[in-house]
């Protein structure tokens, strides 16, 4: 009987974390479905993977598209029938600034990206996992309450606290909700964060990829 071949979804694919999820994914043997906004990046990606001898879907979208995303749900569970694995590494982060003075503009994207988006990926998502009792991968980053941070801090935060009502929830039923709290890394977010920052004393992408997928 031949193994079907397991499934994973990364949105936020193109760079950072979840470009070395991506790949670190597609060297353990699954089909990578790879979200995310830059199309050159993703194609970069994807040379990356087939040199390796892995396999990829490009998927050039905004997961702040509603349709978008529901048109990609309907595809994996035509195509594929459901997912092993969603690795959610999407983010906004806004600039840090004084509570009193984050910007309306960057408050509405944090909201959207950080939060909406995570409860409707949840919401299309949950019966493709569910079906091959696949597994939900977060990724906290605690600055809530810490300076400046108000917007990514308070939005980041809502969103781990869904994953983890969800995570509560399907405990008997699944599928699995994993967070996991990754290093420090020389990520583009962290860069905006803390500019002039030692890079070099920072935990590389592709090891703190495979330290997650190792504990699952």
């Amino acid at each position: 009987m031949t193994e079907i071949q397991k499934i994973a979804l990364v949105t936020g694919a193109s760079r950072g974390l979840g470009a070395a999820l991506a790949e670190d994914l597609a060297g353990r043997g699954y089909h990578v479905l790879a979200v995310a906004r830059t199309v050159g990046a993703l194609e970069e990606l994807d040379d990356r993977i087939r040199r390796a001898g892995g396999s990829a879907t490009l998927a050039p979208m905004d997961v702040t598209e509603a349709p978008a995303m529901q048109q990609l749900a309907q595809s994996v569970l035509g195509r594929w029938g459901g997912l092993d694995l969603w690795a959610h590494c999407a983010i906004h982060a806004a600039p840090l600034a004084p509570a009193p003075h984050v910007d309306g503009k960057d408050w509405a994207n944090s909201v959207l990206v950080n939060m909406d988006v995570a409860r409707g990926l949840i919401a299309l998502l949950e019966p493709l996992l569910r079906v091959r009792k696949g597994t939900a991968l977060f990724f906290d980053d605690p600055r809530a309450g810490q300076k400046f941070f108000g917007a990514y801090g308070a939005t980041k935060a809502g969103q781990i606290a869904l994953a983890r009502s969800w995570g509560a929830e399907t405990a008997s039923v699944g599928p699995r909700v994993v967070i996991a709290e990754p290093a420090a890394m020389p990520t583009a977010v962290r860069a905006r964060f803390f500019p002039g920052e030692d890079r070099a004393a920072l935990t590389p992408c592709k090891k703190e990829a495979a330290r997650i997928l190792d504990a699952l």
